[in-house]
């Protein structure tokens, strides 16, 4: 690691950071942010410490050349993931938990979740736990990516995944189990429905409540940002009761709470088949479809609104027509906390080999600063990822998507911490 001034680091207990005040929440989703700001960084399992710290790096850069010395961030490492359980025990010690409650907003490197059986996703526990129940992944692109599409100038989405809600839920029970004998004889005796014995259940909860907290967060967002069209997406014609109730939820916040500022498809034939001005269009797409109209129609997407898994599913895909997971960032955001956070994940073949992209990282930190209020510094980070890739400067995962004459272009491969360097350079 190089060396990276105002980070406070984690050694064998926590302590008090020497300077700076944490982000106060003066109501729900509304901040107040010091000039000398406490944020703190969970590096994450392998190859987490490299892309945070590269980023971390890009964000003090961007904070410096915008305000001058005027603000400043305290980087406070909070342990968690496999780090975490050496030192520990746990994989999300209490006192982490502690510290967490204290300052509210956080990066977090990607962290290790097992499939199949093993220990609970600690991503998944600190949403739920902090309650930060919307996933925002923009998926844009940047000139110089790689991407299968003809026109990628066209990608230009921001998806809005609920977070704490349907089979991510994690209630589930493995088929052997006397909790899965129970439900299973209890569904049989109560509603007259068979499941076979060697069948593992899962129960899929969406709620009211969560569907039309997010909702309200999309379509507050596309309003303020004069965004097009915010559709849903759902499974509602076969999962009638949990994402058809999500369509129907939503459209009902949409008509109920922001009936002055949406339009809905039935009602475009009234303007011409035209979304009047200063109105975005509410609409919906059956979930399956809509993952290959994504690559065939892909303009006419904007705003996505998603329950938990079409969310997961959607930002991946949209993340693969613009080079790929390693540039996709997202930010999980609720009334009283935020998390910023590569999309990407831990990447143990490639640990401590300078390899993997950081843009993932280095972006999700332009998002927590704008969504802090920081739009300067945000800004400045944007454009030095711009400015680097239009320059010819790429990672080497992009370039091994890129065909022969794409690679015409390519100035220079550099490794991840080169590139966080030349993103800097490209601010100054």
């Amino acid at each position: 690691m190089r060396d990276i001034p105002n980070l406070v680091k984690y050694v064998d207990k926590y302590v008090e950071p020497p300077e700076g005040e944490y982000v106060e929440y003066i109501a729900p989703g509304q901040v107040k942010v010091p000039n000398k700001v406490i944020i703190g960084y969970i590096e994450g399992d392998g190859i987490g410490p490299e892309v945070v710290y590269a980023a971390i790096r890009v964000a003090n850069a961007a904070v410096e050349k915008a305000y001058g010395g005027a603000r400043k961030v305290i980087w406070y490492e909070v342990v968690a993931g496999e780090k975490a359980e050496k030192l520990t025990g746990s994989r999300l010690p209490r006192e982490s938990i502690a510290t967490l409650e204290k300052i509210r907003v956080f990066l977090k490197g990607p962290l290790e979740t097992p499939v199949g059986s093993g220990f609970r996703s600690v991503n998944v526990t600190l949403r739920q736990m902090f309650d930060l129940y919307a996933n925002v992944r923009p998926v844009r692109y940047l000139p110089g990516l790689p991407s299968p599409l003809k026109k990628p100038e066209a990608v230009d989405l921001v998806i809005f995944r609920e977070n704490t809600e349907d089979v991510y839920a994690g209630i589930e029970w493995p088929h052997h189990s006397p909790e899965a004998a129970k439900l299973r004889e209890f569904l049989k005796r109560e509603f007259g429905i068979s499941i076979r014995e060697d069948a593992g259940i899962g129960i899929k909860p969406i709620s009211k409540f969560g569907t039309q907290r997010i909702a309200r967060l999309a379509l507050k967002f596309a309003i303020e940002n004069k965004r097009r069209v915010v559709t849903v997406m759902h499974k509602g014609n076969i999962q009638k009761y949990t994402e058809g109730a999500f369509r129907d939820w939503a459209f009902e916040v949409a008509r109920e709470e922001f009936r002055n500022f949406v339009i809905f498809e039935d009602e475009l034939i009234q303007h011409g088949g035209q979304i009047p001005p200063g109105r975005v269009l509410v609409n919906d797409r059956i979930a399956d479809n809509m993952l290959q109209q994504l690559l065939t129609r892909t303009s006419e997407y904007d705003v996505i609104l998603a329950p938990n898994l079409n969310g997961d599913y959607v930002s991946d895909e949209a993340a693969g027509l613009v080079g790929g997971l390693g540039v996709a960032p997202g930010i999980d955001v609720g009334d009283w906390g935020m998390m910023a956070e590569p999309v990407h994940g831990t990447a143990p073949k490639y640990r401590g080999k300078n390899y993997v992209n950081p843009t993932a990282t280095i972006l999700a930190l332009e998002l927590m600063f704008k969504f802090l209020g920081w739009r300067e510094a945000a800004s400045l980070i944007l454009k030095g990822v711009e400015t680097a890739y239009r320059e010819g400067y790429y990672t080497g995962d992009l370039v091994r998507q890129m065909d022969e004459g794409e690679r015409e272009k390519v100035k220079e491969v550099l490794g991840t911490q080169e590139f966080a360097d030349k993103v800097v350079e490209c601010m100054k």
